[in-house]
This record gives structure tokens, sequence and C-alpha cells, in this order.
């Protein structure tokens, strides 16, 4: 980062690390996946297409992240396990869960046309997600059986519920039948009015599905004599089982006892309330600006394969303004946005109420959002250029007592943003030149700006001030107040006030621009 004299507002960053030996949990859900489910016309009571979708989401889950060593899903919803003895993201819960999310949801987006080869993905699909923090083996063994009991009460009402639907009831009679009943009676219902015997379902349905790791032999490479060459490694599996809590289950996989550990004896009694009390939650505090920046998780890499142009590529930059304009139309607490590189800052209004200020949901909700939008739009601004792997993002939320702090947490950004654009500038054009990273690095070193503009314009021709405003001052998505003219039906025109989402260019450190759009950072009053 670069040293300016705004820095402070780093002090305003809130560690959250989930000590050990506390055993990390993510719990991810849809978000809105009712409609969603409706709008894309998945079967009901279940979609075997949609939940493949997502035990193949938790799959690579696995795959990419070796930390996560089990996970458990049903509907909308995955949980993550990571192992007792995680540094991942040295343990802090606002980086994990943003990252688990995005990826997860990075995922979905880009394997949905595997699953639906002839449905077209009409709008984003997106998650909420938080950490549980397991004190013991117990309190996980709690956990993982409240879900899937969860599974199974949710199933067996859905799969009763959609069939009388089926057979000519309305939604309402259909809850009104079976209003009070209880799970024989269901099992009852199934069996004589629609010959179903519950049992005979299948098991992903009934009872979710279990993703953990088994030893595989996989093929390496071949020598010279054309044998193959083999390794053992650990591989994601998809299993079903009617106990995921019950220490039979367990034994079966020396795998998870070694890096969590075992389950001591069998439980019977599941309270849901005792394992909510260990959810990691950070309400965060009122009348506060809320903040939440997101950066792209390990965008050099990214930016290398996908062959981004060097020191800016103006299309990536727009890809990420796309993207901050649609989080900024979805979520109306958003009122205004500041982007730079493959970081974007969201400002949510002072008094927002969005999820009751449950901080975990407020990153995730944006991040997983925004990662889908990116993922969507990636043809519209590279059209010759394959997505070649999912990309994804993390988040954090700060909290901002005023205003005149906030705009310090923006103008850092922005110093950033020159700071960074003219060093990169300067590094670019010497390695294209001839020489090395390291050389132009040595090059650099110690180099004030003055000293980098004649570096521009002496060997290069480049006048700094005459780069592109997106390149130096970054982008500002917000919404702005626009005049349209109507017409009345005697012919006479209208003038008609609306808002809409715009991206500027703009210095935001200086107070005119402030005073220009002085609705951005207007507060209410509150009642005491």
């Amino acid at each position: 980062m670069a040293n300016s004299k705004y820095e402070y507002v780093k002090s305003f960053e809130v560690e959250d690390e989930v000590m050990p030996p506390n055993l990390i949990v993510v719990r991810i859900d849809g978000r809105g996946f009712r409609r969603f489910s409706e709008v894309h016309e998945f079967a009901k009571p279940n979609d075997e297409r949609a939940l493949n979708l997502m035990n193949s989401c938790a799959a690579a889950m696995l795959e990419e992240y070796p930390d996560i060593v089990f996970s458990f899903g049903f509907s909308d919803e995955y949980s993550f396990v990571f192992k007792k003895t995680t540094k991942f993201y040295q343990r802090r819960a606002s980086k994990i869960v943003s990252l688990v999310v995005s990826f997860f949801t990075s995922i979905y987006t880009t394997k949905w046309k595997e699953f639906f080869p002839h449905k077209e993905l009409r709008y984003p699909p997106s998650f909420r997600a938080w950490v549980i923090c397991c004190a013991s083996m117990e309190v996980l063994q709690t956990y993982l059986a409240w879900r899937q009991n969860d599974c199974h009460i949710n199933n067996q009402y859905n799969t009763c519920f959609w069939m009388l639907v089926k057979c000519g009831k309305t939604e309402e009679e259909a809850q009104e039948v079976l209003k009070g009943t209880h799970k024989q009676e269901k099992n009852e219902l199934l069996f004589q009015q629609f010959g179903i015997n519950y049992k005979n379902l299948p098991s992903m349905f009934r009872q979710g599905s279990c993703v953990c790791k088994t030893q595989v032999e996989d093929i390496v490479k071949y020598s010279e004599n054309g044998t193959p060459v083999k390794r053992l490694r650990r591989k994601p599996i998809i299993v079903h089982s009617d106990n995921i809590a019950a220490r039979s289950f367990w034994n079966e996989h020396p795998f998870l006892l070694k890096e969590l550990g075992d389950f001591r004896e069998d439980i019977n009694n599941i309270k849901p309330e005792y394992v909510k009390s260990f959810q990691f939650e950070n309400k965060l505090m009122p009348l506060t600006w809320i903040v939440v920046r997101i950066d792209g998780c390990h965008f050099h890499r990214f930016s290398e394969v996908h062959e981004f142009e060097k020191p800016n590529d103006e299309q990536a930059l727009n890809l990420m303004n796309s993207c901050a304009v649609a989080v900024l139309e979805q979520f109306k607490d958003v009122i205004f946005s500041y982007g730079v590189s493959d970081e974007y800052s969201f400002v949510l209004k002072k008094d927002s109420q969005f999820y009751q200020r449950r901080g975990s949901e407020i990153v995730t909700a944006l991040v997983s959002y925004f990662t889908s939008i990116y993922v969507m739009k990636w043809k519209e601004f590279f059209p010759q250029k394959e997505l070649k792997y999912p990309p994804c993002f993390d988040g954090r939320a700060v909290l901002y007592p005023t205003s005149e702090i906030l705009r310090d947490y923006l103008t850092w950004r922005q110093v950033d943003c020159h700071i960074n654009n003219q060093y990169n500038t300067c590094f670019w054009m010497l390695v294209k030149s001839g020489k090395s990273k390291s050389e132009a690095q040595a090059y650099l070193k110690g180099t004030q700006a003055r000293e980098k503009n004649e570096v521009l314009l002496q060997q290069f021709g480049i006048d700094y001030n005459t780069l592109p405003l997106m390149f130096r001052q970054g982008s500002s998505a917000f919404w702005n107040e626009e005049e349209k003219t109507g017409m009345y039906e005697n012919g006479a025109s209208a003038e008609k006030s609306g808002k809409k989402v715009v991206v500027e260019h703009c210095n935001i450190i200086e107070q005119s621009f402030w005073e220009a759009h002085p609705s951005i950072l207007i507060e209410k009053p509150h009642m005491v």
C-alpha cells in the first residue's frame, strides 16, 4: 500500500480471528432461491440437476481449498468444515466467509450450462454466508445432526405439499392439510393418497449430500517406455448417509478422524438454539457508515492467465465498473462506490438496516452478487476470451463514525490509485522497453512522483497527466438525479426527475465533488 496521511483510517478495521481450538464451519444459503427456482422452473419438490449442481460446486470447493475437509448440503444450502489446525487466511472470519461464498458463487455460475444446457441463466444467483465456531467436536456433531434433521423435515413436508398441489389443491389448501401433522402422518398421507413410500425416495432428497475426501491413485505422468506413473492423492467424493453425525459414519472415514477428531458417543437430542449460540456474528454498530471493501483474490495471476493489458486493461476496469453499477441497482442501501484495479469499496447509508446490520450477511451478499455479475458479464466485455477459471473476491466491512472520516477513507483509496498507477505505468513501460522486472523495480526504487513523471516524458514521450482519467483517478459509481423530458397528451412537454446509477472518473478528494452531489452523504436526523 502507498503511504499517505490518510492511512489512519486503517485503524478502524477490526480483527475477527476465530481463535483455536474452535473448529471453523462456513454455512452458505441461497439468496432469494425460492424465486430463483421458480424463474428457472426447477422441478418440485426436488430438482435433481439443481442439487447435483450444488454438489459439484461443493466438490470443487474441497478440490480448491485443501483446508476444507468435509461438507454437507441440501436444497440451496451447504456447510463447509475446515480442519482443526487450519491457518487459512490467518483464521480471519470475514476473509474466510467472503472467499468461500465468492468461489462457490463463481463455480455455480460457470457450471450452470453444464447442468442446464437448455436453460438460460436469467439473472445472477447469489448466496449469503456466516461462520459457526464449534468449540468442540460435540458442537460440530450437534450442528451436523441439526442440519441433516432439517433436511429430512423440510423434504418430507415439501414432498407432501407439492404432491397435494399437483393433485389440484391450492398452495393455501395444501398448507392447511399439513398444518400440525407429524412425521408418521405425513408418511401415511404420501403412501395412502399417492402410493409413495417415503423411505424409497432418493437418498439425496431425504438425507442430503456429503462431500469428503478419499485416497485414490492418479496417473501423474508416463515414463519413457509408456508406463503410467501413479501417485496417491486426496480426491473429493459425494456420499449419502442416513446419519452423518453418527460415530459409525465418522469411523468409516479415517481422514475425518485425523483432521477433525472423533465423536465420543451418538447424540439423540438436538437443540438448534445451543448450536446457534456458537454463530460468529458481528452486529455492526448503529448510526455509522458501513463500507464493504471487495478485493480480487490472486488477481495478479488471474490477469496474467487472461492476458490483461499492462499496466491497465480498459475492458477489465469497465467490467469491474459494470459490476459495481449492478450492485448499486440491486442493493438500494448502497449509495456510493469507488473502485480501482481489482478492488471496489461500497458505502451503505448511515442508518441502513440491511440484514439488521449483521456484518457477515451484508459482506457475503455483496461479494457473492458482485462475483456472479462478474462471471455473467465476462463475455460482454471479453467476447473473444474464454474465462479459463472461476474468479473470486474477498471482502470485509469497516465502520466509520463521521462523514469526514468516511471521506478520508475514500481519499486514501484515490491517493493509492494515483501512486500505484503512476508506479505501474513506469514499471511496465520499462519492461516493454527491454528491462527485466527486477531491473525495472531497481530503477524505480526510491523515486518520487516528479521523477516518475520525468521518466515517462523523457524516455517514452508520455505526459502522465494526459492518461485516461479512469486509470489515474479510479471510478466512482453512485445514484444521480436525472432530468427527463416527457410529453403530456395535449403535446405539452413536461420535466420529470428520476435517479440512475452513473460511473464517473473524477476527483473525490476535493470538496467540490461533494458539494455537487450533496445527497450522497446526507444524514437523516435520528430519534434518541
